[in-house]
């Protein structure tokens, strides 16, 4: 399987993640709680579904932080 995440290409064995969560879990452990959304082949997924979106083939992940700025 392989899912594209802020352009970079990441390759995973079976069994493969089918959710979400378990994939940000798997590839972004120390992806922060507050502050971040994500974007699922150009959708953005509100967190709360995070744990049951499924992830479809091809897959492609956009993370966004949000930042302080002036």
């Amino acid at each position: 399987m392989q899912i594209k995440i802020n352009d970079q290409l990441h390759y995973l064995n079976e069994p493969y993640p089918v959710y979400l969560q378990d994939v940000l879990d798997m590839l972004v452990p120390d992806l922060r709680a507050k502050g971040v959304a994500v974007a699922l082949n150009q959708h953005v997924v509100p967190r709360a579904l995070w744990p049951q979106t499924r992830i479809p083939q091809p897959a492609e992940l956009v993370i966004i932080t949000a930042t302080q700025g002036g």
